[in-house]
């Protein structure tokens, strides 16, 4: 591969038209190349304010400390305790601290750039119009809202405010897995037959958000789930047609009305690859990915913890250092926020939107017994 040109030759169009661009992070042999993660980044700073000062929120400052083109500058919280104990930890002034009730007043505030929503799922989709209204850039955590439906308007509410809204898939900028893409998306493996993906574990406090309905939306698939919905679209690299599934509860103390605790689903692909998945709150040891193709196979375990994230292909194991997710994300989404860099899996609203009409569709296909058809 010795040009750009024979690059994106050899790649073609995906089904999903995913873009590779910046061929600069990528070696001769067309890998990615893991020093460009520790190169320094020239230009601007990306300014952002965490909304929801909880247990993710937390990961994502600590993480963003060793950013090169992101930094934490804003705090929204509905507890002032946390709001004094993060200004004193990231030296954060009051001037750049609102409550949930405030919030709209960062559109006065030059300090703060894009705001991060970390806040239950319920939440996420009035925070999003809001911030978008201030004319802040959104960055929100997924799943992007509680359906398909509420999803497409905090698409088009940012639209028409005029800024971008990204969505947390960490996973998008994990070294191994973006070798995983580009084999796939070069040819190397070949036609695409089968994914598995495998996503749980068993869920700790039963009074938690997590298991409210109202907040969480519905259970395992509003949580871990989603991570074999999209994992399943950027590993096949295709866009499923049907979905069918099925729901398994053991415990409705603990997992009531419309808190999913195990569910298997089932997706199909238009070039024939079908998916096999199963997300739950009531098993470990399933962070678990498995592509196989005509050529050859990947695998991914674990695929979507914190990390270090593991992986072997037919060429051997996966040798890409681990960076922690959090840092690539925010210094990557600061490049696509300040300087209109393309990702190779989209981060956007519109792949949130996709992931949850898969989401819609195999509650559907829970409740009726019936299979879906999709339409993304």
């Amino acid at each position: 591969m010795n040009s750009r040109r024979d690059f994106l030759q050899k790649i073609g169009l995906s089904a999903l038209a995913i873009p590779i661009l910046h061929t600069n992070n990528l070696l001769p042999s067309g890998r990615l190349d893991p020093r460009h993660l520790s190169k320094p980044l020239d230009g601007p700073m990306l300014r952002v304010a965490i909304m929801g000062l909880g247990g993710y929120g937390g990961r994502v400052a600590e993480a963003m400390l060793n950013c090169k083109r992101a930094k934490l500058t804003g705090l929204i919280s509905g507890t002032p305790a946390k709001v004094k104990a993060w200004q004193e930890k990231y030296g954060i002034p009051a001037k750049n601290c609102y409550t949930y009730q405030t919030f709209d007043q960062v559109k006065d505030n030059p300090d703060i750039d894009a705001v991060y929503i970390t806040t239950p799922n319920a939440l996420h989709h009035d925070q999003v119009i809001r911030v978008a209204k201030a004319g802040k850039q959104v960055i929100c955590e997924k799943p992007m809202a509680l359906n398909a439906l509420q999803g497409q308007e905090m698409v088009d509410a940012c639209q028409k405010a005029g800024v971008k809204l990204l969505v947390g898939y960490r996973m998008h900028f994990e070294p191994k897995t973006l070798e995983i893409v580009r084999m796939r998306t070069s040819g190397e493996l070949g036609k695409i037959r089968f994914f598995q993906g495998l996503s749980g574990f068993t869920i700790g406090d039963p009074t938690q958000w997590r298991l409210n309905k109202e907040l969480a939306g519905g259970g395992s698939m509003m949580d871990i789930g989603i991570y074999s919905v999209n994992g399943a679209r950027y590993m096949v690299g295709e866009d499923p047609i049907w979905v069918t599934a099925q729901e398994t509860k053991t415990d409705p103390v603990k997992f009531k009305e419309g808190v999913d605790e195990t569910i298997q689903f089932q997706l199909g692909f238009p070039g024939g690859a079908v998916a096999s998945c199963l997300s739950t709150y009531n098993m470990n040891n399933l962070d678990r990915f498995f592509l196989d193709a005509e050529k050859g196979f990947a695998e991914l375990q674990p695929a979507t913890g914190y990390g270090p994230i593991k992986g072997r292909t037919n060429e051997g194991e996966l040798t890409q250092p681990h960076v922690t997710h959090q840092t690539v994300q925010m210094d990557e989404m600061a490049q696509i926020l300040l300087d209109g860099k393309t990702p190779i899996i989209p981060v956007d609203g519109n792949e949130a939107v996709k992931d949850l009409k898969v989401l819609d569709a195999v509650y559907e296909a829970c409740r009726t017994g019936s299979k879906q058809t999709l339409n993304l």
